[in-house]
Protein backbone atom coordinates (compact mmCIF):
# COMPACT_ATOMS: atom_id res chain seq x y z
CA UNK A 1 0.00 0.00 0.00
CA UNK A 2 1.32 3.54 -1.38
CA UNK A 3 1.29 6.38 1.81
CA UNK A 4 0.04 9.78 0.43
CA UNK A 5 2.56 12.51 1.05
CA UNK A 6 1.30 15.73 2.14
CA UNK A 7 2.72 17.92 -0.34
CA UNK A 8 1.84 21.56 -1.46
CA UNK A 9 1.73 22.93 -5.16
CA UNK A 10 4.52 25.51 -5.20
CA UNK A 11 4.47 27.97 -7.96
CA UNK A 12 8.16 29.04 -9.21
CA UNK A 13 10.07 30.54 -11.86
CA UNK A 14 13.18 28.56 -13.78
CA UNK A 15 15.18 30.35 -15.20
CA UNK A 16 17.93 28.28 -17.61
CA UNK A 17 20.80 29.19 -20.08
CA UNK A 18 17.63 29.15 -22.53
CA UNK A 19 14.69 28.99 -21.21
CA UNK A 20 12.33 31.16 -18.82
CA UNK A 21 9.51 28.56 -17.31
CA UNK A 22 6.95 29.17 -14.97
CA UNK A 23 5.14 26.55 -13.39
CA UNK A 24 4.51 24.48 -10.22
CA UNK A 25 6.41 22.38 -8.14
CA UNK A 26 5.13 19.79 -5.60
CA UNK A 27 6.84 20.34 -2.12
CA UNK A 28 6.54 18.71 0.86
CA UNK A 29 4.37 20.23 3.80
CA UNK A 30 6.55 22.97 5.59
CA UNK A 31 9.84 21.90 3.45
CA UNK A 32 11.27 24.72 1.45
CA UNK A 33 12.08 25.15 -1.88
CA UNK A 34 15.33 24.74 -1.70
CA UNK A 35 15.26 21.54 0.59
CA UNK A 36 13.48 19.95 -2.98
CA UNK A 37 15.85 20.73 -5.27
CA UNK A 38 18.73 19.46 -2.81
CA UNK A 39 16.75 16.64 -2.03
CA UNK A 40 15.48 15.74 -5.76
CA UNK A 41 17.49 13.50 -8.16
CA UNK A 42 18.66 14.23 -11.92
CA UNK A 43 15.16 16.05 -12.99
CA UNK A 44 12.79 18.38 -11.16
CA UNK A 45 8.99 17.75 -12.19
CA UNK A 46 7.31 20.81 -12.88
CA UNK A 47 3.06 21.00 -13.98
CA UNK A 48 1.01 23.45 -15.33
CA UNK A 49 4.16 24.79 -17.09
CA UNK A 50 4.61 27.74 -19.83
CA UNK A 51 8.22 28.10 -21.22
CA UNK A 52 9.30 31.43 -22.10
CA UNK A 53 13.09 32.41 -24.41
CA UNK A 54 14.93 34.76 -23.56
CA UNK A 55 13.31 36.95 -26.19
CA UNK A 56 10.21 36.77 -24.40
CA UNK A 57 8.32 34.47 -26.62
CA UNK A 58 6.27 31.84 -25.51
CA UNK A 59 7.91 28.29 -26.91
CA UNK A 60 5.50 25.95 -25.12
CA UNK A 61 2.89 25.56 -22.77
CA UNK A 62 2.51 21.68 -21.12
CA UNK A 63 0.60 20.11 -18.16
CA UNK A 64 3.87 18.17 -17.17
CA UNK A 65 7.24 17.85 -18.16
CA UNK A 66 10.67 17.53 -16.26
CA UNK A 67 13.81 19.56 -16.12
CA UNK A 68 17.21 18.31 -15.71
CA UNK A 69 18.44 19.96 -12.33
CA UNK A 70 22.18 20.37 -13.53
CA UNK A 71 20.17 23.02 -16.18
CA UNK A 72 18.85 25.03 -14.28
CA UNK A 73 20.36 28.25 -12.83
CA UNK A 74 17.54 29.90 -10.73
CA UNK A 75 14.94 29.23 -9.02
CA UNK A 76 12.20 31.14 -7.55
CA UNK A 77 9.05 30.59 -5.55
CA UNK A 78 6.27 32.87 -6.49
CA UNK A 79 5.76 34.73 -3.03
CA UNK A 80 9.66 35.54 -2.78
CA UNK A 81 9.22 37.63 -6.44
CA UNK A 82 9.18 41.34 -5.35
CA UNK A 83 10.08 42.81 -8.39
CA UNK A 84 9.46 41.63 -11.94
CA UNK A 85 12.75 43.39 -13.55
CA UNK A 86 10.52 44.34 -16.54
CA UNK A 87 9.84 40.01 -17.31
CA UNK A 88 6.54 39.48 -16.46
CA UNK A 89 7.62 36.20 -14.92
CA UNK A 90 3.97 35.04 -13.68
Amino acid sequence: MKMKLDTNKTKVVILTSHYRIAGHISVLHEARVTDYICESKNFIAVTDAEIWNHDHRRVASTSFLNINREDIELIIPEDCVTQDFGMHIF
